[in-house]
């Protein structure tokens, strides 16, 4: 035969609060601390690996892009300006020093 269900004992008050007394310690605070973040000694860690990681995405794809329009890269119109300036510069460097 089922005797039914077992009902929860409550504590002595004494011993609640003793224990409320125990949890508020755990958790008490300055009140002129300021908050830290999670993990705080790694974030300069991270923040070098993603910059490391962005700089070798970009360039990696940068390269499988080129590779797939078979080098020719489209060039906005200041780029193109300055690639045929440094092109005229090259080039009067090679013809020779003007004095």
């Amino acid at each position: 035969m089922v005797q039914g269900k077992f009902k929860k004992a409550k504590l002595p008050a004494s011993v609640q609060q003793k224990q409320k007394q125990k949890n508020a310690k755990a958790f008490t605070r300055r009140s002129n601390a300021p908050i830290q973040a999670k993990k705080a000694k790694f974030s300069e860690q991270q923040k070098i690996k993603n910059a490391i990681s962005k700089t070798v995405n970009k360039s990696v794809e940068n390269e499988l892009r080129s590779r797939a329009v078979e080098g020719q890269i489209k060039l906005s119109k200041a780029q193109e300006a300055v690639a045929k300036h440094h092109q005229a510069r090259a080039k009067a460097v090679e013809a020779g020093p003007s004095s």
